[in-house]
């Protein structure tokens, strides 16, 4: 069976329906204009476009039905086309006045110019004097004058029946009439899917014709939307006009032309007011900044639902980078999850260290607004006062990635604002080098929550980051349990591992951090020493395992879970550091670990040297007898067997740690959780089953019980 399109509420579509002008049959498969006596195929992607300009002819502009003709014939030379609609000045249809082509939303900007070619001859053919080609997210209106040539004109609207004059801008504060006499359109709010699908098809329209590349399309993409933004935050009297519109003039270029310095004018008052977002201009001609404008002119991002509007911009964002970047952003499952446990309030300061397009400080900022208005009221200057405040002073971010980061703060400008405190750095400088590169002293107050999804893999070698050097878990410890071990510097520490210390570093005393890790951390042999750092610098809430699949869909297949820790006072974590130290002195002194190494060494000694006074070898220079094959297998038994004794001796000992150790450490219980469906498989396709949702409310109640404990 076929789709139907959804017809959405308080649509111009159920107006239509209302005035008894279309309406449904066969299931929503067919519409009837009622006027006109005419049925079709509402299952075609162009249905829906088209039953919205004949709606809007006869409920906005005001055109009386027998003034129009669906599905008009037009004689091209020999041959016989259709136009889609066709207006009349006359009800004998004799005086043809606008010609509108309809195409469906999902049309590409090459298919859009075709449509715009194909109107404008139906118009010369028919001498209508008018162009409207619509794919219902993107309208262009154009003038056919009398006179040859004929060449077009841009416009700004069509002429309203019964309206002397053309308006020279179709969009206004409010709407009504403005002080040309015309009336004009409020701008409007949009659902999700299709402000998503107008994102896409902006940029897609940048890049697609090879002048830019998608990256620097999607650069300029943002500064656009950034000028949509201010030009909504500007103070206007009902009825004046908005910057962010086609705005008539003369030709084509001028009125191109006028839209991009109109921009300019928007984008550097913007940048005034927020000089860390772009460093450089617009780049754009004035045809491709009209390009963009055309699918968001008409859209009131600011009026647009909060939510609605983030995850539009995310989800167009989120499937750029993942083409282009090769970025694995958190899913929205699993954010939520760490923000909703968490005890985060106006007055937290909260950090991700590895933001990413900020995912974590959205839904946190969104976490303190939603307990703002329950608190004072949705909409009320307290409200707004509590949680903007937060996100001017509290909320931080730091991404490696330049542009990545500019589009954090793109999506924190989204969702009004907050983007003062994204910056652009390398998240594993010292932290007063990332204050002061850039120039933000908030990173040097300790914070109270960190929520992050660091990146795995990647190694941090000494010979590329000086910084490595500055990192205790950088450093591999004398073994205590080999009395010739030194410590040494690493030549390599994978990134994941030096977040978590960095983390550390950046944590006030209580705070806590909640971290998306590899699970080999938590199971790896060679990663016991980042345990061992673990459980002396943070009190262990909870681990949380993730499916399999939680990273496939983005390319990634590493198998992790969500750390939840609580940063230790320094007093605490000295006192089992220093306990773990006399501990692990004891057992050697009390089982003579020197003593009996330096016996096993001094057996293995002995043995070489009987070896090497055999009456095979004897006569043997050391070089002779190190090329010998005889010789060699005996050392190496000798070896074994030295190795054998040494191995049986550490673990003796170490047992006899394990079995004293847990007495250092408070006695602590920590959260173990498995999630194995998150609300999507593999693919990303939905699973309508999130078993995060019944994991949170236990594990914020042992939160917050372990915190008063604490307290």
């Amino acid at each position: 069976m076929k789709k139907t399109h959804d017809i959405r509420p308080d649509d111009i579509v159920e107006q239509g329906q209302k005035k008894d002008l279309v309406r449904f049959s066969d299931g929503n498969r067919r519409i009837e204009y009622l006027k006109h006596g005419i049925s079709r195929d509402f299952t075609k992607p162009e249905a829906i476009i088209e039953a919205r300009a004949y709606l809007s002819l006869v409920l906005q502009y005001g055109y009386p039905d027998d003034r129009i003709r669906l599905f008009s014939p037009v004689k091209m030379g020999s041959s016989l086309r259709e136009a889609d609609i066709e207006v009349y000045e006359d009800s004998a249809h004799e005086k043809p006045l606008i010609i509108i082509e309809c195409k469906k939303e999902a049309t590409s900007e090459a298919e859009f110019r075709q449509a715009v070619e194909q109107a404008f001859s139906y118009a010369v053919a028919e001498g209508a004097r008018y162009v409207w080609a619509t794919s219902g997210i993107k309208n262009e209106y154009y003038e056919v004058p009398s006179q040859k040539p004929k060449a077009r004109r841009t416009v700004a609207d069509l002429p309203r029946f019964g309206v002397a004059g053309l308006a020279k801008y179709r969009y206004a504060v409010n709407g009504g009439t403005g002080r040309d006499g015309q009336k004009h359109f409020p701008l409007k709010t949009v659902p999700e899917d299709e402000l998503t699908h107008r994102f896409a098809q902006a940029h897609q329209a940048l890049w697609g014709g090879g002048e830019l590349n998608p990256s620097d399309a999607f650069d300029e993409f943002d500064k656009l939307v950034f000028c949509k933004i201010w030009d909504e935050r500007k103070e206007r009297d009902d009825g004046e006009p908005y910057d962010f519109q086609i705005i008539a003039e003369k030709t084509v270029e001028q009125t191109n032309e006028a839209l991009l310095e109109r921009l300019k004018r928007l984008y550097e008052e913007g940048r005034k007011k927020a000089p860390e977002v772009f460093k450089d201009d617009i780049r754009l001609s004035p045809s491709k900044v009209r390009t963009v404008v055309s699918y968001l002119e008409d859209v009131n991002l600011s009026e647009t639902d909060l939510d609605a509007k983030g995850r539009a911009f995310e989800t167009f964002m989120t499937s750029f980078f993942r083409g282009n970047f090769g970025q694995f952003f958190t899913p929205r499952p699993v954010v939520k999850f760490i923000v909703d446990v968490l005890p985060i309030k106006s007055e937290s300061r909260v950090l991700d260290t590895s933001c990413g397009s900020g995912g974590f400080l959205l839904h946190a900022l969104d976490k303190v607004r939603r307990a703002a208005a329950e608190r004072y009221g949705a909409g009320t200057q307290k409200c707004y006062q509590c949680w903007h405040d937060f996100a001017e002073k509290r909320l931080f971010g730091i991404e490696i990635n330049e542009q990545i980061a500019r589009t954090a703060k793109m999506n924190m400008i989204i969702h009004d604002d907050g983007h003062t405190n994204v910056v652009a750095a390398d998240g594993l400088l010292p932290i007063n080098e990332i204050a002061m590169k850039t120039w933000n002293k908030g990173f040097l107050e300790p914070f109270d929550f960190i929520l992050t999804n660091p990146p795995f893999g990647s190694t941090i070698r000494q010979v590329e980051h000086a910084y490595l050097a500055l990192y205790g878990l950088s450093v591999k410890m004398a073994d205590w349990l080999n009395p010739k071990s030194k410590a040494a510097q690493r030549p390599g520490v994978t990134s994941e591992v030096l977040f978590l210390e960095q983390c550390w570093h950046f944590l006030a005393d209580g705070g806590y951090l909640a971290i998306v890790i590899p699970d080999g951390i938590l199971t790896n042999a060679s990663m016991q020493y980042v345990r061992n750092w673990l459980m002396e610098k943070f009190r262990i809430l909870a681990v949380v395992s993730l499916p399999q699949t939680t990273f496939m869909s983005t390319g990634a297949g590493v198998k992790s879970s969500v750390l939840f820790l609580r940063k230790r006072s320094e007093e605490v974590s000295n006192r089992i550091h220093d306990a773990k130290l006399a501990l692990q002195a004891d057992i050697a002194s009390n089982g003579r670990l020197a003593t009996r190494h330096a016996a096993i060494e001094k057996q293995h000694k002995a043995a070489i040297r009987d070896l090497d006074r055999k009456p095979e070898f004897a006569g043997l220079s050391a070089k002779e007898r190190r090329a010998n094959a005889d010789y060699k297998a005996a050392c190496a038994v000798i070896d074994l067997e030295t190795e054998k004794a040494l191995t049986g001796l550490r673990e003796e000992l170490g047992r006899q740690y394990e079995e004293k150790a847990g007495g250092i450490f408070p006695d602590e219980e920590i959260f173990m959780a498995i999630a194995e469906d998150i609300g999507f498989d593999a693919t990303g396709k939905p699973t309508q089953n999130n078993e995060l949702d019944a994991i949170a409310p236990s594990l914020a109640e042992f939160i917050e019980n372990e915190a008063e404990t604490e307290a």
